[in-house]
């Protein structure tokens, strides 16, 4: 980054700060189209697709920081540009193909703008990191102008995203140096999530089928969360599990 006067710095400085507020803003844009969608299948369709959602704006520390590294004019048109990070909102499915439903469904509505799409779910990247990413485009509309802003918008399973949490967790205590048996024991555990994945699903269709088409009826204080079931698989205690008649995860006498 160059460098320039104080005064002048402080000017920038005052603009991108400005400039991030209208990421917030199209985070807060986004998230309301996905918990309208979310509400509605809920009560229209008694099915929710959508697991979790969070969101994370990156700070101007790591704006800053960027810049430097990457060789990016610390402007906020030099950020724009070449800086499609900021935002970022990050949506949990129960299944892969709730995945590519609630795509669909988001990337449909008229005021998004869909400007490039990585699916690393049917190419998954060679550590074996699954994800859908979408980078989109909303309007923001302020007080004097109608901003566009850009969103990154990354589509995981609970097993995907507990995978790339454990991933990074890991990289950042090596610093990228991770010794080789943590790599491939990480692969690993991407392989047998992906089979976790299809393997849910395929159970999850066939009871389908058996209701006749629609989402059997549950009763959430007997059952456990998928996040619950997941952390029971990992983290090695469901030997002895069993699951009663009722779908109740007991365990083994």
């Amino acid at each position: 980054m160059d460098t320039v006067d104080p005064s002048e710095l402080r000017v920038v400085m005052h603009e991108v700060r400005r400039m991030a507020l209208t990421y917030k803003f199209g985070i807060d844009e986004v998230m309301t189209k996905i918990s309208i969608l979310r509400d509605e299948l809920r009560h229209m369709q008694q099915y929710n697709p959508v697991e979790h959602v969070g969101s994370r704006l990156k700070s101007l520390d790591s704006i800053v920081a960027k810049c430097r590294r990457k060789g990016i004019p610390f402007t906020p048109e030099g950020i724009r540009k070449h800086m499609f990070d900021i935002a970022g909102i990050r949506v949990t499915c129960s299944f892969v193909s709730d995945i590519y439903h609630v795509r669909d469904m988001l990337t449909k509505q008229a005021d998004i703008t869909l400007l490039e799409e990585r699916d690393y779910i049917a190419t998954p990247k060679q550590n074996g990191y699954r994800s859908l990413h979408l980078i989109v485009q909303v309007p923001v509309f302020l007080s004097d102008r109608v901003e566009d802003v850009i969103v990154e918008v990354q589509l995981r399973t609970i097993a995907m995203d507990f995978w790339a949490s454990l991933e990074h967790k890991i990289y950042y205590k090596y610093d990228r140096e991770v010794p080789r048996h943590l790599i491939d024991s990480l692969k690993l555990a991407a392989d047998v999530a992906q089979s976790l994945d299809t393997s849910m699903e395929r159970i999850h269709d066939e009871v389908k089928q058996l209701s006749g088409g629609t989402e059997p009826a549950v009763r959430p204080d007997t059952l456990l969360s998928p996040e619950e079931i997941l952390r029971e698989f990992w983290s090695g205690r469901s030997d002895d599990a069993r699951f009663d008649d009722h779908g109740r995860l007991t365990r083994g006498s």
